[in-house]
């Protein structure tokens, strides 16, 4: 059973942390993906490997994502790295991290690195996504989808058994966190980790990731079979041998 925190960020709104404080440690941060949350198998394994190697441990859902509050609709990149980073700054306070980032929690997790630069030791990507809102969407979007996200401010993108509003204003957000294009020099332990049958988000953004920071021990990891979620029990195992190895 894992128990929930709430962070406030003002009188009104609140987001919901997991989280094992651990005094003079390193902490592993986890960031989720675009509409996920903290339910799932990926941000439990990884509180569990925290708690078992005394490590601290933070993972939070964004405003508008399970069950912090806000409406999905009001967020963007922008907002939530902002979140993250008040929360960060909060819970792990001084001390040194693993970021975690899966889909597009890689991309809030390279928007952190202007802030805690020093304290970050080592970064772990889960089929990253950064620019994924104008590369893999917009993109992608036909004529008349276009013109329906410009004309109403958003289009409902359905994917599979899900839905997604997206909205002009987030989508004009993302192109304001280019990440792709930056130069990071940290001299650290990088893993990206990629389903070979990643149906969402291609290998190649793996390895646009790792081309960023040009003085980490640089390392791409590719799961045979696995697909964008990477929760499986073999993918978790082949995660946290790798999480083990930044650490270390």
């Amino acid at each position: 059973m894992n128990y929930y925190s709430y962070f406030k960020l003002n009188k009104n709104s609140r987001l919901r942390c997991l989280k094992h404080i651990q005094k003079n440690s390193t902490y592993i941060v986890f960031l989720h993906g675009f509409m996920s949350d903290l339910e799932g198998k990926k941000p439990a394994s990884f509180f569990k490997f925290a708690k078992k190697n005394g490590l601290g441990f933070l993972a939070l859902e964004y405003s508008g994502h399970g069950k912090s509050s806000g409406k999905f609709t009001n967020g963007n990149i922008t907002k939530w790295s902002n979140e993250v980073r008040l929360v960060i700054r909060k819970v792990v306070k001084k001390n040194k991290m693993v970021l975690i980032g899966s889909s597009m929690g890689a991309w809030i997790s390279l928007n952190q690195f202007e802030f805690f630069k020093k304290q970050i030791i080592g970064f772990l990507g889960i089929g990253p996504a950064p620019e994924f809102l104008e590369n893999l969407m917009w993109k992608k979007f036909t004529k008349k989808m276009k013109k329906e996200t410009i004309k109403s401010g958003i289009y409902n993108l359905k994917h599979g058994n899900y839905t997604y509003p997206i909205t002009l204003k987030l989508i004009k957000d993302g192109r304001k966190n280019k990440v792709l294009n930056k130069k990071i020099s940290s001299k650290i332990k990088v893993s990206m980790i990629h389903g070979q049958k990643d149906e969402v988000v291609p290998i190649s953004y793996s390895r646009k990731v790792l081309k960023i920071f040009k003085k980490a021990k640089r390392k791409l990891v590719v799961i045979k079979n696995g697909d964008h979620s990477l929760s499986s029990p073999k993918s978790l195992n082949i995660i946290k041998k790798e999480l083990q190895l930044v650490i270390n």
